[in-house]
């Protein structure tokens, strides 16, 4: 997450939706006021206790809403980009397997096993992003902009235009080495990630 007040804009990182190639585009325009929460490159916490409490940057809009009156918020552009479910739970089994040899021998049964356990379901990586944007009380998606992975460049092109900021060319960060999904996923686990991510497939018009 980035929030900025000089700058006017509150960025919500959704797990491997290219987060970190964003960070570093807004980040050299941050002010003294501003602040940015991420522990995978160094440490940034928030200076807001209840937020650096999350202990990691996907911080959830609702999250943030509890801390910030939504109104605040609504004085804001907010954004934040989305990723087609499939690809998305590739990539982020992919990067947390990516020191375990069993799953580049069958990725597939890896994904399966990694399903039956709570702990991994509960996880933010794993979590629908519409959960992550949610507004808590209204139950509907607030941001000004959601842009998609599929369209990186051209999004935060927009996002750098509408904030009268420079546009630049995004680098490839903290990115995961895997196959495409229509390689990977058999029938059942289709039909799994479907079911799982079905708020997913509804709210932002993806097709599974």
């Amino acid at each position: 997450m980035i929030f900025s007040p000089s700058q006017q804009f509150v960025f919500f990182a959704i797990p491997k939706t290219g987060t970190h190639a964003i960070r570093e585009v807004f980040r050299p325009h941050l002010g003294t006021e501003d602040w940015e929460q991420q522990l995978r490159y160094g440490q940034q916490l928030s200076p807001l206790p209840e937020i650096a409490a999350i202990n990691h940057g996907h911080v959830a809009y609702r999250q943030l809403a509890r801390v910030i009156p939504e109104e605040t918020l609504a004085q804001y552009f907010t954004f934040a980009f989305v990723r087609h479910p499939f690809d998305r739970f590739v990539s982020v089994c992919a990067f947390l397997a990516r020191t375990d040899p069993s799953y580049q021998d069958d990725p597939t049964a890896w994904m399966k096993r990694a399903l039956t356990r709570a702990p991994f379901r509960k996880r933010v990586l794993v979590a629908t992003q519409s959960d992550l944007l949610t507004c808590e009380h209204s139950g509907s998606i607030k941001l000004d902009f959601v842009g998609r992975y599929e369209s990186l460049q051209s999004d935060c092109d927009h996002i750098c235009q509408t904030l009268s900021l420079p546009a630049v060319p995004l680098s490839r960060k903290n990115s995961s080495k895997h196959r495409q999904h229509h390689e990977v996923l058999d029938d059942e686990l289709r039909e799994t990630l479907t079911e799982m991510y079905a708020d997913d497939f509804e709210t932002f018009s993806y097709d599974p």
